[in-house]
């Protein structure tokens, strides 16, 4: 299920506040976006048990009950999981990954609020949640009847909101000052291909494994954590940004002068940084009318054009980045500033043609 209206994890409370008080509510989001733990916590704003049942994980059986004679009569016993007797919040988490015969036992728990004679008691929340057939994720179809019975809200990633929440968390230093540099990095659409892929989740697994290694870490090692928890590209891309806090040789130093930009073969990957973090200064910083351009954004034009000349005579390739479209062939840099790379490095857009 795809949908053109989100929320971020920032909006997500108060929309619950007022939705799953009174009706039930499905969020649906990608892997590794923070579904879960978001769940947890508005339950526990609300004083709330959370109880979380996998959706994978469950037999019919194991909520409807097993069938007890009670005075010569038979009736199901709900699971100790579910049959309490103060309120609390149900998590039906991978609800639509689970069988068909789940999902119809989740029927009554859901509209009704009831599983045989057990009812949920007064002030109890239903919140389900899972992953989009489109992630690439296991997912199977909810019929129309389970659907209808349910409020549907789609969650999307928000940097912003997720470094608020990191800043305090204890989330590792060189994580969180890269995706200040990178917040497009936060999150990447899962690849077809059985491969990491970057987000919230990854991000924060990649934390974790750099605070148990500490500050000693090795390069190499280093490598295997990010290779094995972000998208490729990202990997690199951090990897090279710890190498420049490290050896204190930022883009800042290049802007002023008091550094070039790297030359040497096995820094390749530092010069890709480099160039992806210059092109994003750029977009950030250069207004879209030259005329309204304050005079930093003149002089970092004026800068960056000459800074493009020495990039593209260490590599033509990596200086074709910084000028390059987006992926749907729109330019991502202000028009006048392309116009005026056009007029003085005709080699540089000629190669990119």
């Amino acid at each position: 299920m795809q949908a053109a209206i989100t929320v971020t994890p920032e909006e997500l409370p108060e929309v619950l506040l007022h939705v799953a008080v009174v009706r039930p509510v499905f969020l649906w989001g990608a892997p590794g976006i923070g579904k879960s733990s978001l769940v947890r916590s508005f339950a526990d704003s609300l004083g709330l048990e959370c109880v979380t049942l996998l959706g994978t994980q469950l037999a019919p059986e194991d909520l409807i009950g097993v069938p007890q004679i009670v005075d010569g009569r038979s009736r199901f016993a709900p699971p100790v999981s579910i049959a309490r007797d103060t309120p609390y919040c149900l998590f039906l988490d991978e609800l639509n990954a689970s069988s068909p015969e789940v999902q119809k036992a989740f029927y009554s728990l859901i509209l009704d609020r009831r599983i045989g004679e057990y009812e949920l008691p007064a002030g109890s929340v239903v919140i389900g949640a899972g992953n989009r057939a489109t992630d690439n994720a296991l997912a199977r179809p909810m019929a129309s009847a389970l659907v209808n019975r349910l409020v549907h809200v789609h969650l999307r990633a928000s940097a912003s909101d997720w470094l608020r929440w990191a800043a305090g968390a204890g989330i590792h230093g060189l994580v969180l000052d890269y995706l200040r540099n990178r917040p497009d990095h936060l999150w990447t659409a899962p690849p077809k291909t059985e491969e990491p892929f970057s987000s919230p989740r990854s991000w924060h697994m990649l934390s974790d494994a750099l605070h148990s290694y500490g500050d000693g870490i090795s390069d190499e090692t280093l490598r295997v954590l990010a290779f094995g928890t972000l998208s490729a590209s990202h990997a690199s891309s951090f990897r090279a940004f710890v190498k420049t806090v490290r050896n204190a040789f930022g883009l800042d130093a290049i802007l002023k002068g008091d550094a070039g930009w790297p030359a040497a073969a096995e820094d390749r990957d530092l010069l890709y940084f480099l160039a992806e973090t210059f092109r994003a200064r750029l977009v950030k910083e250069l207004a879209a009318d030259k005329a309204s351009a304050s005079p930093a954004a003149r002089q970092l034009a004026h800068r960056g054009k000459a800074l493009l000349v020495q990039l593209a005579e260490i590599s033509l390739e990596i200086a074709q980045i910084v000028i390059a479209t987006d992926d749907d062939g729109n330019a991502v840099l202000p028009s006048w500033f392309l116009v005026e790379v056009t007029r003085d490095l005709p080699r540089l857009v000629a190669a990119r043609a």
